[in-house]
């Protein structure tokens, strides 16, 4: 298979995983009805690595699916802010129904779901569910979504090519790359961002111990990474491409470490929380 080729196949299932990557924690917080387990720094931060990336794509005139799917990342980014800060306001409107003057009936009839579960520190209900799911059934789980995005990603550039095709004319040759300083600069700022916001979140799953977050969202992070900077890599190696490619290469590359992390996170409180339930037996 042409390099080209590889190249245009991991470049679809990049696309289809960064369609899928927010998801598993949407669902999540709709789930909970919290969006507690999420740092509100490491979505607003998120937010402008997106919003610079579709500008920057804008100003290069990059093809109109790039743009529409910056536009995506935005959107779901704006939509996990409005899940936060509306199930936060839903808990709070609950706890305003028992206000009475009555203090004592305010602590008897106050009851621990009528807050928002991570604000307590202690969502028994959350941690019993993950508990009585094995391990295998999740490794399962994502192996099965991970198996569908790629095989969607694959028609999805199987369908892109038959339609060039159909139009005539086969493969057009490849154009000259130019370095154009005003993405490049967009490209950088991005990198940044991206890479800044996961250091808020890190920090809070010290304290939450993860509790609350999917790790469906960073799993599909470092696939949707991976296949991104993989599909740079093997279109070429010259210095040229490679440099006007890097500040992407670079966000790509740093921000997987700091996503298997946060993945190391999860195990290691995962293993913690089994420890536990196995000592009170």
């Amino acid at each position: 298979m042409a390099t080209e080729t590889i190249s245009s196949v991991l470049g679809w299932i990049s696309i289809a995983t960064w369609v899928v990557v927010y998801s598993p924690q949407i669902w999540e917080n709709y789930k909970l009805k919290s969006g507690e387990g999420l740092s509100v720094p490491f979505v607003m931060i998120w937010l402008l690595g997106d919003i610079m990336n579709l500008a920057g794509a804008m100003i290069a005139g990059l093809l109109p699916t790039v743009i529409l799917l910056a536009a995506w990342y935005t959107l779901c980014d704006t939509i996990l802010l409005v899940q936060i800060y509306y199930y936060r306001w839903l808990h709070s409107r609950k706890r305003s129904l028992f206000v009475s003057e009555d203090g004592a009936r305010i602590a008897e009839e106050t009851r621990p779901e009528d807050t928002t579960p991570l604000l307590t520190g202690d969502n028994e209900t959350h941690v019993a569910e993950k508990e009585s799911v094995s391990f295998k059934k999740e490794i399962l789980v994502y192996s099965t979504a991970i198996g569908f995005v790629v095989a969607t990603g694959i028609v999805a550039w199987a369908v892109s090519e038959h339609t060039r095709g159909e139009k005539g004319g086969g493969r057009p040759g490849r154009s000259e790359e130019v370095i154009e300083w005003r993405s490049q600069i967009m490209g950088w700022i991005s990198a940044v961002l991206y890479l800044g916001s996961r250091v808020p979140q890190i920090l809070k799953n010290f304290e939450t111990k993860c509790e609350g977050l999917s790790p469906g969202l960073f799993i599909f992070s470092i696939m949707g990474n991976a296949t991104y900077a993989g599909s740079i890599l093997v279109a070429g190696m010259t210095g040229k491409h490679l440099l006007i490619n890097l500040s992407w290469l670079a966000g790509s590359a740093l921000t997987i470490f700091l996503d298997v992390f946060v993945l190391g996170q999860f195990v290691r409180y995962r293993r913690q929380a089994v420890a536990a339930a196995a000592s009170e037996l």
